[in-house]
């Protein structure tokens, strides 16, 4: 499904149920973007961050504010 955000359409998730996250690996610093399950934990990945390009597609293609974004480590 798909919802408008600045005129330009984003892939729909559950709001009210997942949480934007972005896991970066202490040892590597390698940076995944997913979403996690408020309820049970489970992260989902989406894409791999390499740079900031990658980081505002993500931001983009889901509709997501910068400053929701949780990161882990």
């Amino acid at each position: 499904m798909f919802w408008k955000r600045n005129g330009k359409q984003a892939e729909d998730y559950d709001r009210t149920g997942k949480i934007p996250v972005i896991r970066a690996s202490i040892c590597t610093g390698e940076k995944v973007a997913g979403f996690k399950e408020a309820k049970t934990g489970r992260f989902e990945d989406l894409m791999v961050i390499r740079e900031e390009k990658d980081l505002q597609t993500f931001l983009k293609r889901y509709g997501v504010k910068k400053e929701e974004i949780k990161k882990e480590w």
